[in-house]
C-alpha cells in the first residue's frame, strides 16, 4: 500500500517524470522517456526505477495493458505546487508569506505587469476571505 505523506513532495527527478505524465495523461515508460527532447532524454531503466519508487510513494499508479505497464499520476500539479510552496515557506521563511514575498521582490526585478497581477490576486484573496484592505 502506498504511503501518502501530506508533507512528502517529489524530488526534482520525480518532478520531471510527473511533468511528462501530467502532459501525457498516462504513458508507458517508453512514452515517458520519448517525451523528452533527445539531448535531455532520461535513461529507460532509470525512469522505470523512478516510476516504481513514485508508485510506492503514492505519486503514480500503473495498470497492465498487454505486456506493458501504463502509468498515470495520482497527484495533481496544483497539489504539488501548493505542497512545494508550503515546504519552502516552512524551511526558509519560518512560515512567513511576507518573508517569501519580500525576498522575491528584492531578489529579482519584477515586471510591472506581474506586480499588477499580484496586487489583483491579493485583492481577490481579500474579497474571497472577507478581509478589507486595511486589515
Amino acid at each position: 500500500m502506498p504511503s501518502r505523506s501530506k508533507t512528502q513532495i517529489p524530488t526534482s527527478s520525480e518532478l520531471r517524470i510527473l511533468n511528462a505524465l501530467w502532459q501525457l495523461g498516462e504513458a508507458t515508460v517508453d512514452q515517458v522517456v520519448m517525451s523528452f527532447p533527445p539531448r535531455k532524454r532520461p535513461n529507460y531503466k532509470t525512469t522505470q526505477a523512478f516510476l516504481r519508487i513514485m508508485e510506492q510513494k503514492g505519486f503514480v499508479k500503473h495498470s497492465v495493458r498487454g505486456r506493458v505497464f501504463v502509468f498515470e499520476p495520482l497527484i495533481s500539479k496544483e497539489r504539488v505546487d501548493k505542497q512545494s510552496v508550503q515546504a519552502l515557506l516552512q524551511q526558509n521563511f519560518g512560515g512567513s508569506a511576507r518573508g517569501l514575498l519580500i525576498n522575491l521582490l528584492e531578489s529579482n526585478e519584477v515586471p510591472e505587469a506581474d506586480l499588477v497581477a499580484i496586487a489583483g490576486l491579493i485583492q481577490e484573496y481579500r474579497r474571497k476571505n472577507g478581509q478589507s484592505s486595511d486589515d
